[in-house]
């Protein structure tokens, strides 16, 4: 029906211009604007050094990176740097797209990726039709009205959350900025109107409860209202009432370098596209201490702690969703220091399936099960997914004030049903931040969890092994120290921070890996892993991570990060 829909749409009648100049409103960056100048094509995890080939031939349509160029984001990278060889990339590939498939073909025809494609053309219009000829002009107006009305038939195809909002805000994009599609407008704003109710809870949060898809969304509906207010027309109260839910919920979910929490396949977002969203949205809320999209945030001098502390998205907002709960991420001023794996989706179907797993967070597992399950393959709009199944459904999470600072309590019953136990975990943070105690508890909580726990024993006599695993990020070097009975963990800030434990479990240093956005490869880091045996009703473990005494509160932290994220890969 896509391509259908797509050759039928060339028959509209095109648009003779735009209404008013678009501002562009999307953030590049201009390493990668430079790299796409050069040839050097970094998509998924993938790239491809072509000087002289054209984007549309790296990867054929059917490869996993085909999205990645058909949403023409990149277009955002080449007006970063704006030059007279970025402006002609753009130009040739924008007019190359149109003559290969803008009568319908290939697998740009989906309602999100025209969306997206569709803020991205009107955005740079006039990076594109600079020094044009007026046929190309023509061309390229024509393929706008065409993208236009095959959205206006196909919006409705799309899945609900991130998918519809891309989709919708496409079409009034393109409804306010080219002369004789403003018919689009009404419609598609009210279809926004509803999904801002709809899709957006209370909390200000996405069911699939990925905080990098919230600040798309977010960004999606600034960009929406400012253009409604630059071609003077009212903004549904709607849409002003979920961007107002939205960013204290975005806050909540912001560490102290400035990135988000990764979870349930989100990464830390562009540099500076959440300050910029924050900033569009007008909205200056702090978050409160309730949960915010299932999250719990404990913050205290620099140090930020973000918790997963809700049961994961089911059914179809699972297609990307972790087995996260009471998983817990540490940044320390610009320094990540406890970390997720992360989204291993730009790196293949199983660095995918392990970056969903249990063991890739830093939280407890059982050996050999994850809180949550990955289903069997079904297809999903088309798409093969993994659905997570036997998911927990209850996660009580409760904050806190003490003498000594801020608690957070959270507890899942995932490994209820195979082994009788609940995971509970308490997390205290001290006034100043720099002391962060923790304590895990697996317990059976009824006669009927005491049975399943001795059936569990019968078939491992020796205990259940457990692992209790805080994985590090790559710029933290962790070090053995103390006989072995305490880790120290140096930041290139020159911040150390100490990690010790009860004695309770046996403490080792072993490999992970930590999957980022825009990298070759995963990159190699450390975790640090406390293992042992459950062989009673209840098993606890204290742990504590503090800066150690000569460190101050505060340092002057000049190191720098690689922005283009290819110089150690």
């Amino acid at each position: 029906m896509n391509r259908f829909q797509a050759r039928l749409a060339g028959r509209k009648r095109p648009p003779t211009g735009f209404v008013s100049q678009p501002e562009p409103q999307s953030i590049g960056l201009f390493a990668k604007g430079r790299q796409l100048c050069a040839g050097n094509f970094l998509f998924a995890g993938q790239l491809v050094e072509a000087p002289d080939t054209s984007i549309w031939d790296i990867a054929t349509e059917e490869s996993p990176i085909a999205p990645l160029l058909h949403g023409c984001a990149w277009l955002d990278d080449l007006a970063a740097v704006g030059d007279h060889k970025a402006r002609s990339k753009a130009q040739d590939w924008v007019f190359e797209w149109i003559d290969r498939y803008g009568r319908g073909r290939g697998p740009g025809w989906t309602p999100d990726l025209t969306g997206r494609r569709l803020i991205r053309w009107i955005n740079h219009g006039f990076f594109i039709m600079r020094s044009r000829e007026k046929v190309d002009i023509d061309k390229y107006l024509t393929s706008l009205a065409r993208q236009t009305l095959f959205l206006s038939r196909r919006w409705k195809s799309t899945l609900p959350g991130l998918p519809r909002f891309e989709a919708l805000s496409g079409m009034i994009y393109a409804g306010l900025s080219l002369e004789g599609m403003s018919s689009h407008v009404a419609p598609a704003l009210a279809a926004l109107s509803r999904d801002c109710r709809d899709q957006i809870d209370a909390e200000g949060g996405l069911q699939t409860r990925n905080p990098e898809e919230l600040l798309d969304v977010l960004t999606l509906l600034c960009w929406v209202v400012q253009a409604l207010q630059e071609s003077e027309r009212p903004v549904p109260e709607t849409v002003t009432a979920a961007i107002n839910r939205i960013a204290p919920t975005l806050r909540a979910m912001r560490h102290a370098d400035g990135g988000l929490a990764r979870f349930h396949g989100g990464g830390r977002g562009i540099d500076g596209r959440l300050d910029y969203a924050l900033g569009a949205s007008g909205n200056k809320d702090l978050p409160d201490h309730s949960r915010h999209m299932g999250y719990g945030r404990l913050a205290a001098g620099r140090t930020t702690v973000v918790i997963d502390a809700a049961p994961p998205p089911t059914g179809q907002a699972s297609y990307d969703a972790h087995a996260s709960t009471c998983a817990f991420e540490l940044t320390s001023g610009r320094r990540p220091v406890v970390v997720s794996c992360g989204s291993g989706r730009n790196f293949g179907t199983d660095w995918r399936r392990f970056g969903r797993a249990t063991a890739s967070h830093s939280t407890l597992s059982l050996a050999g099960y994850s809180s949550s399950r990955l289903g069997v393959p079904s297809r999903l709009n088309g798409i093969r997914h993994e659905l997570l199944v036997d998911t927990p459904d209850l996660v009580p999470a409760e904050y806190s004030t003490t003498q000594f600072g801020t608690r957070y309590e959270v507890a899942h019953n995932g490994y209820q049903m195979t082994h009788g136990l609940t995971h509970a975990r308490t997390l205290d943070l001290s006034v100043e931040g720099r002391d962060l105690s923790g304590e895990d508890l697996l317990t059976t909580l009824s006669d009927a969890d005491k049975l399943r726990f001795d059936r569990a024993l019968e078939r491992d006599a020796g205990g259940i092994p457990f692992g209790l695993r805080f994985h590090l990020h790559p710029e933290v070097e962790a070090s053995l120290d103390m006989g072995g009975t305490a880790v120290s963990l140096t930041l290139k800030s020159g911040e150390i921070w100490v990690f010790r434990h009860d004695g309770s479990a046996e403490m080792r240093l072993e490999p992970s890996v930590f999957l980022e956005n825009g990298r070759l490869k995963p990159r190699a880091t450390q975790q640090v892993v406390l293992s042992g045996r459950a062989m009673s009703y209840a098993t606890r473990v204290r742990w504590t991570l503090a800066k150690a005494h000569e460190t101050p509160n505060a340092v002057r932290d000049y190191a720098m990060d690689d922005p283009a994220g290819l110089e150690n890969d």
